[in-house]
């Protein structure tokens, strides 16, 4: 069962957002990328930005981080509009982007300096801080190693560690765990909550559904550039989808279905048929009455709200 969403502080009604758009937009070539989006983040919470491929997150980070125009619309960080205060927002913002760009011609160490020059870090602060987030990452004993002897979950690590140098205010992943193992994966996510209760604003982006429900506080889920919905997992699931799921990989003759309530609904994605209702009975008699076939009774989770509002179409 997929763990709920971390409590956070409450936060005063005075409390100033972080991040504040409203009817956010943006257009290439007279297509709608992002349409109209509006998103208020507060401090110290971790805010998850889901979507299929396609679905306009990229675009939305990057004009989150100033690195695109927006093509309408209100768009403040830190209080400021992101056209007129770029460079003090992004004093104060730290980015993972999706590929790791370290520089395989410098150290680990070398990496971290020449980042934190960026920011104009004096010798003395980065002598004192970057010790500290190799210690954080697990690095301190590869600091004089070359890039390309790590492995990928050590550049992964690296790359968080480069963007906490100049201990930014809010904290931007952009699919921070995509193609690592188990280990590191877990160890990622441990160094998330730890920013986070150090008092950083997280925006997080990914496909692991797991991953948004363990980490998330808030969520929001767009497709081609819209809002379809926006709550903590647990709402989430509560408003779109039912409680319980059966998932039957294999066929099942008709016969055994027709004695389903009218409430349950249906879903078939390949071989496999999703059974959902909010009454787990109907649900478990099926599986019984199907000894020799293929059943899982669970709970629903946010995976299935998002294939819900989405779709179980292959995007590209």
């Amino acid at each position: 069962m997929p763990l709920s969403p971390p409590d956070r502080k409450s936060l005063p009604a005075s409390a100033p957002l972080l991040v504040h758009c409203q009817n956010l937009s943006k257009n290439f070539n007279g297509k709608s990328a992002v349409a109209g989006l509006n998103l208020d983040i507060p401090p110290r919470i971790c805010f998850g930005l889901l979507g299929p491929n396609g679905a306009g997150k990229t675009t939305t980070l990057r004009m989150l981080l100033g690195q695109s125009p927006r093509s309408g619309g209100t768009l403040e960080i830190f209080g400021e509009d992101i056209d007129l205060a770029r460079r003090r927002i992004r004093q104060r913002t730290g980015i993972v982007p999706q590929t790791d760009n370290l520089d395989p011609d410098f150290t680990v160490e070398e990496n971290l300096r020449m980042y934190g020059s960026y920011f104009r870090l004096g010798t003395r602060e980065m002598d004192q801080r970057i010790p500290q987030l190799l210690s954080m990452v697990e690095l301190s004993t590869r600091a004089a190693d070359r890039i390309d002897t790590l492995s990928g979950g050590m550049k992964r690590r690296l790359t968080l560690a480069r963007a906490l140098v100049n201990d930014p205010e809010l904290l931007v992943l952009d699919e921070p765990t995509t193609g690592l193992d188990p280990q590191a994966r877990h160890m990622i996510w441990s160094l998330i909550h730890r920013m986070k209760r150090n008092g950083k604003t997280i925006v997080l982006t990914t496909h692991y559904m797991e991953e948004a429900e363990r980490l998330c506080d808030q969520l929001m889920i767009i497709d081609n550039g819209a809002l379809l919905a926006q709550g903590s997992s647990a709402e989430l699931v509560r408003k779109h989808c039912e409680s319980d799921v059966l998932e039957i990989r294999d066929e099942v003759p008709p016969s055994a279905l027709k004695h389903l309530p009218s409430s349950c609904r249906t879903e078939r994605a390949g071989e496999s048929l999703y059974i959902y209702s909010d009454d787990s009975k109907p649900l478990l008699q099926l599986a019984q009455a199907l000894p020799d076939t293929a059943c899982l009774h669970r709970h629903s989770g946010l995976e299935d709200v998002f294939l819900r509002l989405t779709g179980r179409e292959l995007r590209g």
